[in-house]
């Protein structure tokens, strides 16, 4: 089968099932992690999402697996000849999202807003890969390593840089929530590009058109991939607010005891052994609880009295783990 006749054999809108299951199972993949995130955030777990190393690559899974999707598109949405000006529009949409997603960030989070997220190398991506649904393989593939290692090679810093953060190339870039630059990311997209032409040189694509979701998750997921910039733009208000909603009403378990006692256990453990530490912690916090102190001191933190009371708590229950 030619190129050409693979190209035909594909649906007409360009549309495969299997592939808008795939993002509808990213997109799912994403919510839990927005979700996990949210809970942390308030307080209600004490999972390590932003720092933990298990949670870190499930993110780098995730965006990588969109970027990699978005590249298998480009190659089917541009088959039969480059569309520049549906791709400028899309790319323009997706623009617009992502300065949506960067101004509602700036207000809600201050310093950690989103200034080159996920959407922002979609848009950025999308367009800076059109070369390469043409060149030869060989070099897309070499473009693609390169996009990876550079970061690993090139780092900087000089005054004022901050205007470099989509190169994904400095040094020390500025905290946010969402942090998905160019570099080495456009690795995924391009790598999405090579895959998706060798599987349309051998008409894999073709095959894949010839399965149709069935089951209702499976028809959930694909609807979802149908619509992926819609969910990714409604599903994390959504879950932040239930999540939100679910604090303010006081239905959240509250952690602040807990809280309390692994930091009083990280600070303890500098001049004591950690089971005396933790059992000085624990007594200390059950004590202020037993005459409602505890929490007069969760309403008013900075009053010097309660913190002079806790101290001196805290210093009773150190001198019975001794």
């Amino acid at each position: 089968m030619t190129d050409t006749d693979t190209a035909s054999a594909l649906p007409h809108s360009g549309r495969i099932d299997a592939l808008d299951v795939a993002r509808g199972i990213a997109l799912a993949a994403m919510a839990v992690y927005h979700f996990s995130w949210d809970l942390k955030w308030f307080g209600v777990v004490d999972w390590p999402v932003d720092s933990g190393l298990g949670w870190r690559l499930f993110a780098i899974s995730i965006a990588a697996s969109f970027l990699f999707l978005v590249g298998v598109g480009q190659v089917l949405t541009h088959r039969k000849g480059l569309r520049l000006e549906r791709a400028l529009r899309r790319a323009g949409k997706i623009a617009l999202a992502a300065a949506a997603i960067s101004l509602a960030t700036y207000f809600a989070l201050s310093g950690q807003y989103v200034r080159f997220g996920i959407l922002h190398a979609i848009a950025a991506g999308s367009l800076l890969a059109l070369p390469a649904l043409r060149a030869p393989l060989w070099l897309v593939a070499g473009l693609a390593i390169a996009a990876l290692a550079l970061p690993h090679v090139i780092s900087l810093s000089f005054p004022g840089d901050a205007w470099l953060v989509w190169t994904g190339l400095l040094a020390a870039p500025p905290l946010a929530v969402d942090y998905v630059p160019l570099l080495p990311w456009m690795a995924a997209i391009l790598a999405g590009i090579v895959a998706a032409r060798l599987a349309l040189a051998f008409g894999l694509f073709a095959r894949l058109a010839a399965w149709t979701a069935q089951g209702p998750a499976t028809r959930l997921a694909a609807l979802a991939g149908r619509h992926s910039l819609l969910v990714y733009l409604v599903h994390q208000p959504v879950l932040f607010g239930l999540v939100w909603t679910a604090a303010a009403l006081g239905l959240t378990p509250d952690r602040s005891a807990e809280t309390f006692v692994e930091q009083c256990v990280q600070s303890c453990t500098f001049t004591g052994e950690e089971a005396a530490c933790r059992a000085t912690c624990s007594c200390t916090v059950e004590s202020l609880r037993a005459d409602g102190t505890w929490d007069a001191l969760l309403a008013r933190p900075e009053d010097p009295g309660l913190n002079d009371l806790l101290a001196e708590r805290y210093r009773m229950c150190r001198s019975r783990a001794n």
